[in-house]
Formats: structure tokens, C-alpha cells, sequence
């Protein structure tokens, strides 16, 4: 999904606006950090349950996601459920993992990719593994394989609002609107704050709606 965009800082403007709202950011961070902490307490907490996209702790989580109000706390959300997602509750597959991300930071798509071919191979009932590669597939170029390979996640983890949104971007790429309209907009239903997701929804409505698709 594309990066969130920086504010604007207008020319000229005083040192004391630059450093309230350095104040202000600074705020809105811990007030962020503190409530992951509330959540991640008492919902990641207790007994030891399961991860991967079968934790039962992901239930409150995406109930949670779908009535946040504020962008923030659905960022919040958002990131406690990347981090069971992405947990294997294996440590051999989670070192792969983790070799595969390093390898997809690094620009090496090749070797992320044979990595998280290892990742699939070893636990093929682990939906991140194939949303991983799907996403290597698609940074490939390799559409067709990677829309195979979101089919998989979503066989798994049909709230994967990554993996649908991936699956619009991949239809986009094969020409195919209406097939993308409908993927984003499952994700939306899952998280409507997802970045630039909204926007991407509206923009496809209205060159419906002009006859441009």
C-alpha cells in the first residue's frame, strides 16, 4: 500500500508552531504507544493460545479494527494482528520468516523468495508464509503466480485485509477494474482505515461511474 504522506510544513512559519507541534506529534506517539499497551495486555495476555492466523485472539481484534473510530487506535489494532499473523508458533519457520523479510529490506527478491518458498514448504497451513511470497511474486512482476498465491492466504485467513488489497493491485495490473473494486472493497469492510485503500475505492467508482472501466 502506498507510504503515508509527510504534513507540509509552510515556509516562514515560526519556530514556536514548528515545536508545538513537534510537542504535539510527540503526544500523539505515547498516547498510541500506552494504548497498544492497554490492548496488547488484555488481548495478547493470559495463557499461551495458539498464533498464527488461527489465534482466537484475533476475533476481538478485528471487531475492534472494524469500530475504530480514530486512525491511530486502527493503526494500533492493525499491528497486533501483523504480529500474530506473522507468528508461526515455529521457531524454524520464524527464523525464515525473518531471513525472508531481511532479504525482501535488502533488495534481495530473489533470495526472499527461495526463502519464503522454504517458509511455505515447511508449514503450507500458515497463511502469512504465502502472503509473503505472493508479495515477492507480485514485486517479480509474476502476477498470475502471486494471485495463486494470495488465493492460498485467503483459502486460510479470508479477513487477510493485505492479502485482498494485494489482490486488487494484482487485478489493476491485469486490466481487470471490477475484480479489483470488489477486492478492495472486502478490505475495506475489514479495515476501513487501511492507507490510501478509501481513496483507491472512490477513484474506481467514479471512472465507473464515467464510463472510463
Amino acid at each position: 500500500m502506498p507510504a503515508r504522506a509527510r504534513p507540509v510544513q509552510r515556509r516562514g512559519a515560526g519556530r514556536g508552531v514548528l515545536f508545538s507541534g513537534c510537542i504535539r506529534l510527540h503526544s500523539t506517539r505515547m498516547r498510541f504507544h500506552f494504548l497498544a499497551l492497554l490492548i496488547a495486555a488484555t488481548l495478547l495476555g493470559g495463557a499461551h493460545a495458539r498464533a498464527d492466523q488461527s489465534d482466537p485472539r484475533l476475533d476481538p481484534l478485528f471487531e475492534q479494527l472494524r469500530a475504530a473510530e480514530d486512525p491511530g487506535k486502527a493503526q494500533v489494532i492493525e499491528g497486533l494482528i501483523w504480529q500474530l499473523w506473522t507468528d508461526a508458533d515455529d521457531p524454524a519457520t520464524d527464523s525464515l520468516m525473518q531471513l525472508g523479510l531481511a532479504a525482501m529490506q535488502a533488495g534481495n527478491l530473489p533470495g526472499a523468495l527461495e526463502l519464503f518458498d522454504a517458509v511455505t514448504a515447511r508449514k503450507p497451513d500458515f497463511a502469512e508464509g504465502w502472503n509473503k511470497r505472493a508479495t515477492v511474486l507480485y514485486m517479480l512482476g509474476a502476477h498470475e503466480k502471486s494471485a495463486e498465491d494470495v488465493k492460498r492466504v485467503l483459502q486460510l485467513e479470508p479477513r487477510h485485509f493485505g492479502a485482498l488489497s494485494g489482490l486488487g493491485l494484482i487485478d489493476l495490473e491485469r486490466d481487470r477494474p471490477d475484480e479489483a473494486l470488489d477486492a478492495f472493497e472486502r478490505a475495506f469492510a475489514l479495515h476501513p482505515h487501511l492507507p490510501g485503500l478509501k481513496q483507491r475505492i472512490d477513484q474506481l467508482k467514479r471512472q465507473r461511474r464515467d464510463g472510463a472501466i
